[in-house]
């Protein structure tokens, strides 16, 4: 099983979003399946075109077709699925009053899935634009969709459906990777281990994979690729579209963490243009957050994954352009529109970029540390890796809140957590409530003034670990086989070296008063007077004008879920102040 599913459930529902998989996908199967009413159909008219097909034509393909929604007039379709090796399988079979979409189509991309026509088949075809106008439109009727979009993706995760298929030896660090890049992405997927499965090791035995080139990947279209890297395979789903065009957007977001897609999805439903950027997962590090108890509105808490899942699907609403992953190489502002160079060479052109870049996760001096990446050392603390350490023992490096949040959910999986910091104590670095949980958890013990100093591991990966007291000198070898990383950031701001965009001595971006308080500084005056001559800037704008700074990546930001959102939505009023400044005959 891959993923956490009911992390993409909407807030009405009463599954708990950070427990394991437990959708009643029978007892829901009227929200997952809702039937149109004759007068709902004739509603639906107006925004699509009636399209009829003979018995076994196609009306979709995996990885090709793209629409919005099909709703079936008459007629039944037959919904499969590639397995390999030219073999479909039946998923279901869906009759009049239906409607055939998922969350993908929102944003136009390809079926994940193909459809054929069982006798004469009538459908209403629904473009995604046309769609997004539906759900706006018609507030009852949209509701209701959305929901089923959802909750039908929830469904794929939760029956291993739809999606690529991952074939892999159980273990496999490569297989990790791609099992984690897709699970954070909410993206369904099947994985098999050729060791137990004959599909699959009929599979391996004709493709015949090195160790290098596992794991194999089965493409939604039937397309099989070796080890692909993340790049390759979200263009194999659709997540990266091409980017190519002459298209100039309003907005271009670079990081889609909170602050990112609270700009997306405001900025988008005040009619501008949008295109997110993302180089792993939607979410960011808020991601990784288990259980987040202080944000307002959630009095039980919700996990990170499932609030960005949340915003996610409301930017699809909205019409945002999403790209996973694409990574940002170069901003470049000596001309405009701003240009924006990403890894594989593409330049998107924006009127405005607003950098919510975040950060990178930091990695302690251990010298075989990338050696035991995915096969013992982890990032991140989701479903997946939860469920790799059952019953074991393990270690959590870190003493802030997404450390702590890691702990407490880990610790409902793992045997004992060891939970290293090298300071005194959790006070200065965490918040109250997490502490006061974490000395109730029985089986985690807190270890201060330690740091890990050498893993060890094998062919297999990761086998232990010491640590050192830095007050006894003492030294502990630990035979664990996970050792979770929370040790902090640096700010992702390394690649804006060919635009002049201020940053602190940290490197994190100046905005606002704080860029005029540098410049005034720069002219050597020493102090932080007023000058008349500095052009004036919003208070979320760099040193560049038209770009912004928000999250974490902003110097003197407030490292909080909700201040990031809160920023995210505060500079859509000053990019609209910004566009209406600019001249009538702009590109």
């Amino acid at each position: 099983m891959s993923g956490s599913a009911p992390e993409f459930i909407p807030e009405t529902t009463q599954d708990d979003p950070v427990q394991a998989s437990n959708l009643d996908i029978q007892g829901r199967m009227h929200q997952i399946s809702p039937v149109f009413s004759e007068a709902e159909l004739r509603r639906l008219q107006r925004y699509g075109k009636v399209c009829r097909y003979a018995d076994g034509a196609t009306l979709f393909e995996a990885g090709s077709s793209s629409f919005g929604m099909l709703v079936i007039l008459a007629g039944h379709v037959a919904v499969t699925r590639h397995e390999g090796l030219g073999r479909t399988s039946l998923m279901r079979e869906i009759g009049p009053g239906h409607f055939i979409a998922e969350v993908a189509q929102l944003s136009g991309r390809p079926a994940l899935v193909n459809g054929h026509a069982v006798g004469d088949v009538e459908v209403l075809v629904i473009s995604s634009e046309s769609l997004r106008a539906l759900i706006v439109a018609e507030a009852e009727m949209g509701e209701r969709i959305v929901r089923a979009l959802i909750l039908r993706r929830v469904a794929l995760i939760e029956v291993n459906s739809g999606g690529p298929v991952l074939v892999g030896p159980r273990g496999n660090g490569n297989l990790f990777h791609l099992q984690s890049f897709l699970s954070s992405n909410g993206h369904p997927h099947t994985v098999l281990d050729p060791a137990s499965d004959a599909a699959a090791a009929a599979l391996a035995e004709r493709y015949q994979p090195t160790p290098q080139e596992w794991p194999l990947v089965v493409c939604p279209d039937g397309k099989v690729m070796k080890n692909p890297g993340n790049a390759e395979l979200g263009r194999c789903l659709g997540m990266l579209p091409d980017l190519s065009g002459d298209k100039i957007f309003d907005v271009l977001v670079v990081g889609a963490g909170p602050a990112g897609l609270a700009t997306a999805v405001y900025a988008a439903s005040e009619g501008l243009s949008v295109l997110a950027l993302e180089q792993r997962a939607y979410g960011g590090q808020a991601g990784a957050s288990a259980r987040i108890e202080n944000y307002l509105g959630f009095p039980t808490g919700i996990s990170g994954r499932a609030l960005a899942g949340r915003a996610y699907v409301q930017a699809q609403k909205f019409g945002v352009e999403i790209a996973t992953p694409a990574s940002a190489a170069n901003l470049l502002c000596d001309s405009w529109p701003l240009r924006v160079t990403l890894c594989d060479g593409t330049q998107v052109r924006a009127r405005t970029v607003v950098l919510s870049c975040g950060a990178r996760y930091r990695r302690p001096s251990l010298a075989n540390l990338k050696t035991y990446e995915g096969r013992g050392v982890y990032y991140w603390a989701s479903p997946i890796e939860a469920k790799l350490c059952k019953q074991e023992e393990i270690i959590l490096v870190g003493g802030g809140n997404s450390a702590g949040q890691a702990a407490v959910f880990l610790s409902g999986h793992a045997a004992k957590v060891h939970m290293v910091i090298r300071g005194e104590g959790l006070a200065a670095s965490m918040s109250s409530y997490l502490i006061e949980r974490i000395a109730a958890t029985p089986n985690i013990t807190l270890h201060t003034h330690t740091e890990i100093i050498a893993l060890e591991g094998d062919e297999d990966g990761l086998t232990g670990a010491r640590w050192r007291n830095k007050q006894t000198g003492e030294e502990c070898d630990c035979a664990v086989r996970r050792v979770f990383l929370f040790v902090g950031a640096d700010p992702n701001t390394d690649w804006l070296h060919d635009c002049a965009v201020a940053v602190d001595e940290q490197g994190f971006i100046r905005t606002g008063f704080d860029v005029t308080r540098a410049e005034c500084r720069a002219d050597g005056h020493g102090h932080t007077e007023y000058r008349a001559d500095l052009p004036e800037r919003a208070a979320l704008e760099t040193s560049v004008p038209g770009v912004f700074a928000i999250g974490d990546v902003r110097a003197g930001s407030t490292k909080r879920v909700a201040a990031a959102v809160g920023e995210g939505a505060a500079v859509v009023s000053q990019i609209h102040g910004f566009l209406a400044r600019l001249p009538v005959n702009s590109a």
